[in-house]
């Protein structure tokens, strides 16, 4: 189970404030209706992992729950629109996501495309606008951090590299590169965005520790962002389609190269609980303020789809 279900339902009502109204009925009838795209794109369920970082990292650093939507929302669009694109033709030619039709078969290619591009796009309108508690200096934090998370230093080169790689043998140092961009840049952005999300900034000896802690969540973030990917790739091979929600078995009918194919099932799971303990560790200047993100580690490590 999802930890801190409030969470989930906050950023469900949240997402469904920003996204542009329906419109038109879903379905190929209606396959310009961008909105409805938009809306079938996000809403149509997930885990939420990366608002929920952002959550429960301001929780740890007792931000203001209202200072972080905006961040929340905003990482939660920027991964939705990656899906929608990673699944195209292509790319990974996915026809299944989330237990559904994946965007460019319930509507078209066009309009996939589009809809990858306008929630992209709304993620940063909401970055760029006016944030409740967050001051101006930070917030240009938060838009640096999730620009360089997405594009050709992160999320997108990831994608580059895994593209390159169909086919191939490569070497665990250079997979878990890939994958520190692919999957685990957004993951390490929704952790770091929420700790620059307070109104400005703190003396000396204050910003001092909350430097501290931010490097002690780097490693915390790093360390569970590799550790989504690793489980990802063991249920690739060990769950079924139906409880995934996305075709099982798709990497290796792709020839992509994951953890299991290249260090074996039984390094794969142990590289799995390596980094859950190396996540929890980092945490340990923090009390039961950071009780939720280690709440995070287990469930990422232990997750069935």
């Amino acid at each position: 189970m999802i930890p801190h279900k409030d969470y989930q339902d906050r950023i469900e009502q949240v997402l469904d404030q920003i996204l542009p109204d329906r419109g038109a009925t879903l379905g190929k009838a209606n396959s310009n209706n961008l909105n409805a795209a938009m809306r079938y794109s996000v809403l149509g369920g997930g885990k939420r992992v990366r608002p929920l970082l952002v959550y429960a990292t301001g929780e740890a650093l007792n931000i203001p729950v209202d200072n972080l939507d905006a961040p929340a929302a905003a990482i939660e669009l920027v991964h939705a629109y990656s899906l929608v694109h990673d699944d195209l033709p292509c790319m990974d030619d996915d026809d299944l996501r989330r237990g559904q039709a994946t965007t460019h078969i319930q509507y078209d290619e066009a309009t996939a495309v589009l809809t990858g591009d306008a929630l992209q796009t709304l993620a940063f309108n909401i970055l760029s606008q006016p944030i409740q508690g967050v001051s101006a200096e930070n917030q240009l934090k938060l838009l640096n951090i999730l620009t360089t998370a997405s594009g050709e230093k992160g999320m997108v080169l990831g994608q580059a590299i895994d593209l390159a790689a169909v086919g191939h043998f490569i070497e665990e140092q250079q997979l878990e590169e890939m994958h520190r961009h692919k999957t685990g840049a957004l993951i390490h952005a929704s952790v770091l965005m929420a700790t620059y999300c307070h109104a400005s900034q703190y003396g000396v000896e204050e910003e001092t520790r909350l430097e501290s802690l931010r490097e002690d969540l780097r490693i915390y973030a790093d360390a569970v962002g590799l550790a989504f990917q690793v489980r990802d790739d063991i249920l690739d091979i060990q769950s079924d389609t139906e409880t995934l929600g996305k075709t099982q078995g798709a990497d290796l009918a792709a020839e992509k190269p994951t953890y299991p194919s290249i260090m074996g099932m039984t390094a794969a799971k142990e590289k799995l609980y390596q980094l859950h303990d190396k996540a929890i560790y980092s945490l340990s200047g923090f009390g039961e303020e950071a009780d939720l993100l280690r709440e995070i580690a287990e469930f990422i490590v232990k997750r069935i789809k």
